[in-house]
């Protein structure tokens, strides 16, 4: 399960959040906005392996919040059209 934390106590905290195993669920105003998901730091499995181990741990992370990878692919593509095109910034 991944422990709950607000941007700004990631902020502050960032490099024990980074080096702790455990995924987290970043908030603002109580409202999750993302995840962290570390790779498992196992020494026997390969790059690739880490990789799967991760997407297991955020399929899991999504079933808890009631998420599906469609519902997020939708926010995405919502999100992006709002933003405004051509100011030379970078989503």
């Amino acid at each position: 399960m991944a422990s709950r934390v607000g941007i700004r106590e990631l902020r502050a905290q960032l490099s024990s959040h980074l080096e702790s195993l455990t995924p987290i669920e970043v908030t603002r105003h109580g409202r999750t906005i993302g995840l962290y998901v570390p790779l498992p730091q196992h020494p026997g499995l390969t790059e690739r392996e880490q990789l799967i181990e991760a997407g297991r741990q955020m399929q899991a992370e999504l079933q808890r919040l009631g998420l599906t990878e469609d519902e997020i692919a939708t926010d995405f593509k919502s999100w992006r059209q709002r933003q405004p095109r051509g100011t030379g910034k970078k989503a």
